[in-house]
């Protein structure tokens, strides 16, 4: 398993890249971890509906092609893209969605705020208030796309649009819940979790 820190990324090229490294990948190849943030960008995923996309303003709307309704990425916002050979790793998706979940349960643990996942809507919530969204594309046995935890973000975003296809639903982030976290010692925190839950390690 080998792990980037990207650092701020245009979304659509990432988006490509990720394709890019799915489609040319073998049986060799070995996976990987993308981390990064986006600039601002709302993402619609295969089926969405656009009555969730309620008022996106001057914020760019991108149909993409993983599973899940709309969605909004932004800075303070950790990406997390785990490029898995799910096949290879003789793993399913729900493991991979399983583990995603956990390391976000497991690092606000670590600062005594209990989350917990939902068994009838991807991500990890805390107190009904969601902190991280789950949506995955897996092609050719592999995974992309993968997990937004909110770190230090501005959320007046998700009100222009129904998050993940709720209406009401509240987001929150690791700083309003106390939890001090540049994002890249956010990610250095979370890689540990992941990779356990998934039972992998670093090359």
């Amino acid at each position: 398993m080998k792990t980037s820190f990207l650092g701020r990324q245009e979304y659509v090229p990432l988006w490509r890249a990720m394709q890019e490294f799915t489609d040319e990948r073998n049986e060799s190849t070995p996976d990987e971890i993308w981390f990064c943030e986006h600039p601002p960008v709302f993402t619609m995923g295969l089926n969405a509906s656009k009555e969730h996309l309620l008022t996106p303003g001057d914020i760019p709307v991108v149909q993409i092609d993983r599973g899940g309704q709309v969605t909004y990425h932004g800075p303070g916002q950790l990406m997390v893209y785990p490029l898995i050979d799910i096949r290879r790793a003789n793993i399913g998706v729900r493991k991979l969605v399983t583990a995603l979940e956990q390391s976000v349960v497991d690092l606000a643990a670590e600062y005594d705020v209990e989350a917990a996942a939902r068994p009838d809507a991807p991500g990890v919530y805390v107190d009904g208030d969601k902190l991280a969204s789950v949506g995955l594309r897996i092609r050719r046995g592999a995974s992309f796309h993968g997990m937004a935890l909110n770190v230090d973000a501005d959320l007046e975003p998700f009100s222009r649009i129904n998050p993940c296809g709720y209406a009401e639903l509240e987001m929150t982030d690791l700083h309003r819940l106390g939890i001090e976290l540049q994002l890249e010692e956010a990610s250095d925190k979370l890689l540990p979790h992941f990779l356990e839950h998934l039972g992998m390690s670093i090359e």
